[in-house]
């Protein structure tokens, strides 16, 4: 077991055990942040024939390569073409087609020009300018081309990739399903939110912070109950987590008080204690632990510090068992607005927000970055951290980071 551990070792034990969870096939129009379980590759070119970029006309190039102001050429047109259509006639010497934005370039022409450049009535169409083959045609594969490597196994399902699978035709996805994790609160003094708060107790901030991150992270949260500071009750939780869940989070109880009795109910459960505290500020209690090879992650009670922790060490693993294949934080580089007065002993972790107001990466941290103090995490999208050993740190120093 290891004990005061550098966030990032960690991370990366937790990282290394963590294993997709299995695949289903779901509706496309219901996989929005699923990820996928294949490598996208393109069966069929996009679009399909070569189309029309604009309303206008379709000719052989070669016929209009005189045409000037002075000279202009006129055509008779033969058919009108409508986008989803198909031309009856071929495009032959002397003639034209009237084309729709999209419609399939008729056989024998090779090139477009829009209305807004020619002179035009219902049976004849005149140009003023030569074209060249290939003007404003919109080619054959010129999106995509089939074989091209459009998405690897392991991308999230966005609006740009579920079109990409739309227009492959592809309308079931196997997808990795959405990994459900298993939410324990803990305490004697917690009540839930819709509960009278008697004096001495304060309301379940935890379990709303950590319902809405999960979800937002595309897992489905299992609340499985409220204990007290007893083993006994906390492990019937777990118990029941490990048996309906993919993974497990408890906060509350990881310190080394009298009460804290989380690692104890752990144990009781069967998990195998992998560590016992990290290396960071805030966030530094916890114990991680693994049970039928599922992973079970005790955090602390305080909210910034419990959220602090999972979003540095414990997250990435989620997003692994979730089927992500790059499930680290995408890593930044920021100066700070304001300066941070303190020292920081162990590597330290600042919650703010990202500001590009200015034209370059700025982080404006939380005034108040206590571990209790829950209201600094609103609106929060990235922490900066301070490295080990440092003292005060000033305004306009560079940091690196990571996006939450």
């Amino acid at each position: 077991m290891l004990n005061n551990a550098l966030w990032t070792q960690a991370r990366d034990l937790l990282l290394d055990l963590a294993r997709p969870v299995d695949t289903e096939e779901t509706p496309l129009e219901k996989c929005a942040g699923r990820v996928i379980a294949f490598d996208l590759r393109a069966a069929e070119d996009v679009p399909p024939f070569d189309r029309s970029a604009y309303d206008g006309y379709a000719f052989r190039a070669k016929d209009t390569e005189h045409a000037s102001r002075e000279t202009p050429v006129t055509f008779r047109l033969t058919e009108t073409v409508a986008a989803g259509s198909v031309a009856a006639l071929p495009v032959t010497s002397g003639t034209a087609a009237h084309l729709m934005t999209g419609a399939k370039i008729p056989a024998g022409a090779d090139c477009v020009i829009n209305f807004e450049r020619t002179e035009f009535t219902d049976e004849r169409v005149t140009l003023f300018s030569p074209l060249r083959p290939g003007d404003n045609i919109v080619k054959k594969g010129e999106d995509v081309a089939a074989g091209t490597l459009l998405a690897p196994r392991g991308t999230v399902i966005d609006g740009g990739l579920a079109g990409t699978l739309a227009a492959q035709g592809i309308s079931m996805v196997k997808g990795f399903r959405q990994p459900v994790i298993g939410l324990i609160s803990t305490g004697s003094e917690v009540v839930e939110a819709d509960m009278p708060q008697p004096e001495g107790k304060i309301r379940n901030a935890n379990r709303a912070t950590f319902t809405a991150l999960l979800t937002r992270e595309g897992c489905q949260v299992k609340y499985l109950g409220l204990a007290g500071d007893d083993a006994g009750q906390i492990s019937a939780l777990i118990d029941r987590g490990i048996e309906n869940c993919d993974a497990v989070i408890l906060t509350g109880g990881v310190s080394v008080g009298d009460w804290d009795v989380t690692p104890e109910a752990m144990e009781r459960s069967g998990a195998e204690i992998l560590l016992r505290g990290v290396d960071m500020k805030p966030g530094m209690a916890c114990a991680y632990g693994v049970a039928r090879g599922k992973l079970i992650l005790g955090l602390s009670g305080n909210p910034a510090s419990s959220l602090t922790n999972f979003c540095a060490c414990a997250l990435p693993a989620l997003r692994r068992l979730r089927g992500l294949g790059d499930p680290l934080p995408k890593p930044i580089r920021a100066t700070l607005v304001r300066g941070f007065k303190k020292k920081s002993p162990a590597t330290r972790f600042l919650r703010g927000r990202l500001d590009l107001s200015a034209g370059t990466v700025r982080f404006d941290a939380s005034s108040d970055q206590g571990n209790v103090v829950l209201s600094s995490l609103i609106g929060c999208d990235a922490f900066v951290l301070i490295p080990a050993g440092s003292g005060p740190v000033e305004a306009g120093t560079e940091l690196e980071g990571c996006r939450i």
